[in-house]
């Protein structure tokens, strides 16, 4: 999840949903774009409160369908920076809500290049109160939203993850009073490769399998509200209670927690916890030892659970993750036709993650639903231009770089980050950092930072060194450009 600096509102529009959702708005065309902004956000409405769900509006089912599923999150952590009381945003099609307005011909086309306009601010409208709220643990403690969607029957499963879902199941059915034997479960993966979808199924089959366990979803963000909501209302021993009496405590995105306190509060509830039995489930874009601020018995507890990486799918894997989307937007668009040639296409095309397949799937159904183009290999190379430009010129991570270079030549990339210094591993240490200072936007600090805590000026040396060794020795040569092949695939 991706941390929000939407607009400061003053007081006299902190009270009104609408004055709220028109700051949104000005932040997600910030964010995105005049095109996206115009397209898909221009003509949502703020409807209402229902409790404490946010209700927007859109002009369209498809509208509705395709904002909901692509920026439903993003809009709800927006909202709850600037209204915390808010956990969930529900869009309804305006047309069962009020009556269309419609622009008459030859109306004035709006100045889409100008800033937002500031609506008058509005009460709040009442509206029917959802069927389920989000479930509260004793004190009032509630978590992140659970995105129904997110459950093991929707996960596919294929090499790059099958690990890790069994142990997430595993975890996840486990009986109260079981030994459990994959504690914390650490998740490591990078943006769109399933993280969070793994989480929320744990969470949601919890409830489901033993629902007098106390399941607990929490991203690191909201985390880190909740505490300094605690430390400022003079309520921090309550706090720390709850958090301690569950059963499973699930933390999205570790790598956004912040803040000397916060660290001592996460490293003190994840001991406790561990201790007396209770399961903790933790995900990052990186392994423990790379998380900034932590401290070293954090780190130590971490690593003595089980530690699981999810990686990019295969082609096997992204086919089925196409196929299952496809399958789910035909249940929406009963007349649906994506050929099979473009499933292929898309299958070998996009490579990065599933999030990008997601984007490349709904992406050529917008553009068939709202231009009545069909969909072939000539729409699919115009639609998703930029995500095949976006493979030709990906980066590697130095996460990759380690991985590959410790394969390559036959070593851990443990030994990679020690401090180790006979020549088998030398070597192979210098020339990952060279390629992380080449491939790489990364500054030397911080590339000697993720090879054991090492000074930039040992980074600066072993560049400079494999410089020379490639001007001088063939085999070294040789063994870089098949460590930049390997890093393309």
């Amino acid at each position: 999840m991706t941390a929000f600096e939407p607009s400061t509102i003053s007081e006299d529009e902190a009270d009104t949903g609408s004055a709220i959702w028109q700051r949104i708005k000005a932040d997600l065309r910030a964010a995105h774009g005049e095109d996206i902004y115009t397209s898909w956000f221009e003509r949502i409405e703020f409807e209402g409160i229902a409790g404490t769900v946010v209700v927007l509006s859109t002009p369209t089912p498809f509208i509705r369908h395709w904002t909901q599923n692509n920026y439903g999150p993003e809009i709800l952590q927006r909202y709850r920076i600037l209204d915390p009381s808010m956990t969930e945003v529900r869009f309804k099609v305006r047309g069962a809500l009020r009556p269309k307005t419609t622009t008459q011909p030859g109306a004035a086309a709006p100045n889409r290049a100008g800033p937002v306009a500031q609506a008058t601010p509005a009460p709040h409208r009442q509206i029917d109160a959802p069927a389920a709220a989000p479930a509260k643990l004793a004190g009032g403690l509630e978590g992140s939203p659970l995105e129904t969607r997110y459950t093991f029957a929707s996960l596919v499963e294929g090499p790059s993850n099958a690990l890790a879902v069994a142990a997430a199941k595993k975890v996840a059915t486990a009986n109260p009073g079981d030994r459990i034997p994959y504690n914390p479960l650490f998740i490591s993966a990078a943006v769109g490769l399933g993280k969070t979808h793994l989480l929320q199924a744990i969470a949601n089959e919890v409830r489901i399998a033993n629902p007098q366990r106390r399941v607990l979803y929490l991203t690191a963000e909201y985390f880190m509200y909740r505490f300094v909501h605690a430390i400022r209302s003079k309520n921090t021993l309550s706090f720390k209670d709850i958090l301690r009496d569950i059963d499973v405590l699930i933390i999205d995105d570790l790598q956004f927690l912040n803040g000397t306190k916060v660290h001592e509060e996460f490293g003190h509830t994840l001991t406790t916890l561990v201790d007396s039995q209770r399961q903790v489930v933790i995900a990052a874009d990186r392994a423990p030892n790379d998380l900034d601020g932590l401290e070293p018995r954090v780190r130590s507890r971490l690593g003595g659970g089980l530690l699981v990486e999810l990686d990019v799918p295969d082609y096997g894997m992204r086919r089925a993750i196409l196929e299952h989307r496809i399958a789910a937007q035909r249940e929406i668009f009963d007349q649906l036709v994506f050929p099979e040639d473009v499933v292929d296409f898309v299958a070998r095309s996009v490579t990065t993650n599933g999030r990008d397949l997601d984007g490349a799937v709904n992406r050529l159904v917008a553009h068939n639903q709202l231009t009545s183009t069909p969909i072939d290999l000539k729409m699919a190379e115009t639609a998703l231009r930029d995500l095949l430009k976006a493979r030709e010129t990906r980066r590697p991570k130095i996460e990759d770089i380690q991985r590959v270079t410790s394969q390559h030549f036959g070593v851990s990339r443990q030994d990679l980050i020690s401090a180790r210094r006979t020549r088998v591993i030398v070597r192979p240490r210098q020339i990952a950092m060279y390629l992380s200072k080449t491939l790489t936007p990364r500054s030397l600090p911080e590339i000697g930072r993720r090879f054991g805590n090492r000074d930039h000026t040992t980074v600066l040396h072993a560049v400079r060194k494999v410089e020379e060794m490639i001007d001088r020795d063939p085999q070294v040569a040789e063994d870089i450009e098949t460590l930049k092949r390997l890093l393309d695939q």
